[in-house]
């Protein structure tokens, strides 16, 4: 006998997350409760509860805000997206506040993710799938095309790389992070460059450089569960052709098919990362030959839905809706 499906669909996200947003309308559509919070508001605004008797594999309890609470043992899915850390109470000494916030996360982290429930994705899975370097040799190993890439801070090696490169270059971030500037969170977008431009600023950190590829467009895919939407960016303004993430306003989008092999490859990416939500980055070269960029595992992608119209809100509601039986 089947048992019955369990109820709610966390989502775990910051407040003002659009993607998040679609999501809680699209369960709502479909009547399948929804408790979303931010990890902000743990532990001062969330109470979490959990036991385990010493002989049942699970934890039994309940999480609770002022005005709901919701069973662990009812809890169908999880979705999180990037939310932010937990927030101590200002009674808590300064020399305890890191420590406390630890606390306060792996303790609501590790709880949730014992559940037997699906998620997208835990947050062990999107550390282990988030960063390039890897990414590259993993979308390598599923048969994509991956542009030469350098990772360094040694100038003399960076100098040779680039010659024997022969052609437009670019640097990029190794891994996402903000940089406050004049008390503005900005992220370094993609830059061009020639190799004469190399210079000891390179020796500071690690540095990733890779051989500019020719596009004639480029390709956000993204995927949701075994469901692929697979659309062209065409970017309109010379900023948005080197990093189109520089200048939406110059983009236009377009609905494309993607060739069977590279589909074939994105899913063996996904199963190496066991991954089920994925926002992947191509270019797509004058000849038709689609070059992986990377995937973020918590891409945004609801500027993509606006545009095109595609049911991406639909297809996670599916997946997190059909989960766990």
């Amino acid at each position: 006998m089947t048992s019955a499906p369990r109820g709610h669909v966390l989502i775990v996200a910051e407040d003002l997350d659009p993607s998040a947003d679609l999501v809680v309308q699209a369960l709502a559509d479909r009547d399948v409760p929804v408790m979303r919070f931010d990890l902000a508001g743990f532990p001062q605004r969330l109470s979490l509860a959990a036991e385990h008797d010493g002989l049942t594999p699970g934890w039994s309890g309940e999480l609770a805000t002022a005005a709901r609470a919701v069973p662990l043992e009812q809890v169908r899915a999880v979705y999180y997206r990037r939310p932010g850390l937990p927030t101590v109470a200002p009674e808590v000494a300064p020399e305890y506040r890191k420590w406390a916030q630890a606390q306060a996360l792996v303790g609501m982290v590790q709880i949730l993710g014992s559940l037997p429930v699906a998620w997208m994705h835990h947050p062990d899975t999107y550390r282990a799938a988030a960063h390039k370097p890897g990414q590259l040799v993993a979308a390598t190993a599923s048969g994509l095309r991956v542009p030469r890439t350098l990772v360094t801070n040694n100038l003399a090696r960076a100098r040779r790389w680039a010659v024997s490169v022969d052609g437009p270059l670019i640097v990029k971030p190794v891994t996402a992070g903000a940089i406050s500037l004049q008390g503005r969170a900005m992220m370094l977008p993609t830059r061009r460059f020639e190799a004469a431009e190399l210079d000891e600023s390179l020796e500071l950190t690690a540095h990733l450089l890779q051989e500019w590829v020719p596009k004639a467009f480029e390709v956000r895919l993204t995927v949701v569960g075994d469901q692929m939407f697979p659309v062209a960016i065409h970017a309109r303004s010379d900023a948005a052709a080197v990093d189109w993430r520089s200048d939406y306003n110059s983009l236009e989008y377009e609905v494309v098919p993607i060739p069977g092999p590279v589909a074939d490859s994105v899913r063996r990416f996904q199963a190496h990362y066991q991954l089920n939500y994925g926002a992947f980055d191509f270019a797509v070269t004058p000849s038709g030959e689609w070059v992986f960029f990377e995937c973020n595992p918590a891409g945004q992608w609801q500027f993509i839905a606006a545009a095109t119209k595609l049911p991406i809100a639909d297809a996670h509601a599916s997946l997190l809706q059909g989960a766990i039986a």
